[in-house]
């Protein structure tokens, strides 16, 4: 059974499965596997700059010739640099965390499918308005920067509203289970994230891959203590799921307190300098329980809808 869907149709790939932009994982080379795998890999546009990202973009389009992507922070990006990133042709660009509507016009006038991530219902209606092509509702299980509702049911609530705009689902799913449920749900497809940052291809050192398949859900926490540690402007409503570590155990409860101690600040970002991964974040989602292994993210792909088409087939058995 072909997991053939809206998304599958209209971007030309074989599963429905897309990479998560994330920043410092998801560079060129996985976002190629994961489009070699037939599912749609995405590049970080994130805040790494414009040599990085250039760099990224045409090793992904040099790695593969099937469809892939770009993510951008809505609060962050500016139109220029989404234009500019429009000329390396991808596929599709997906909008996360703030405003579409600024850059929606250039990025379907080149051509590209427009994804808008979601947190609420007011921003889906916002994306709505945008022209989205495909919503993505985040639920607060997903990994890094994202809301607080829980995916099993925002997902079906987003895709009432949405239809018929085809609406894809982030936040917790790292197996072919996790697919098929969504599916099942009404989403399109899937938008996956930590278990792709784990695979071989991903940019993330051996130890923190090693930190990653250690933990479970329960060592992941939603804050804001080390965004504003490091002094990350994000927005505030954005919390973070990290692992869990010293300082936030240590400034949880008391984030005001934080934002205001300007030596306490500059102390994390000295120590943080360094890279140790006992106060750095490390970004995870609620499905770590489910990752114990490292693999090429173009193999997981595959394992990923092969076991998705056995769920949904076998679904209601005994």
């Amino acid at each position: 059974m072909a997991l053939t869907t809206a998304f599958t149709k209209s971007l030309g790939v074989r599963h429905p499965i897309v990479l998560a932009p994330m920043g410092g994982s998801a560079g060129g080379a996985l976002a190629a596997a994961v489009s070699e795998g037939g599912g749609l890999g995405m590049v970080a546009g994130g805040r790494s700059g414009r040599e990085w990202l250039g760099r990224e973009l045409e090793l992904a389009a040099g790695l593969t010739d099937r469809p892939w992507g770009i993510g951008f922070l809505s609060w962050e990006v500016d139109l220029d640099t989404v234009a500019w990133a429009l000329e390396h042709r991808p596929a599709a660009v997906l909008l996360s965390f703030g405003d579409p509507t600024p850059f929606a016009d250039r990025i379907r006038d080149a051509g590209a499918r427009l994804m808008v991530q979601v947190t609420t219902l007011d921003e889906a209606r916002q994306a709505l308005d945008a022209g989205a092509d495909f919503v993505v509702a985040q639920g607060g299980e997903a990994g890094g920067h994202g809301g607080l509702r829980a995916t099993l049911p925002f997902v079906p609530a987003v895709a009432d509203l949405a239809a018929p705009t085809p609406v894809l689902a982030a936040g917790g799913i790292a197996d072919g289970r996790g697919l098929a449920a969504v599916l099942a749900l009404g989403a399109a497809g899937a938008v996956m994230g930590t278990r792709f940052q784990v695979s071989q291809e991903a940019l993330v050192a051996p130890e923190l891959v090693k930190r990653l398949l250690a933990a479970g859900s329960e060592d992941t926490e939603r804050n804001r203590v080390l965004d504003i540690a490091r002094g990350a402007p994000w927005p505030a409503h954005y919390t973070a799921r990290t692992l869990r570590n010293a300082v936030i155990d240590r400034w949880r409860g008391r984030e005001e307190e934080l934002r205001h101690d300007a030596t306490a600040q500059q102390t994390y970002r000295e120590a943080a300098q360094g890279g140790d991964l006992d106060i750095v974040p490390i970004w995870a989602g609620e499905a770590l329980d489910l990752i114990t292994e490292t693999c090429s993210a173009t193999d997981l792909v595959t394992e990923i809808a092969e076991r998705a088409e056995h769920a949904l087939a076998s679904a209601g058995r005994s």
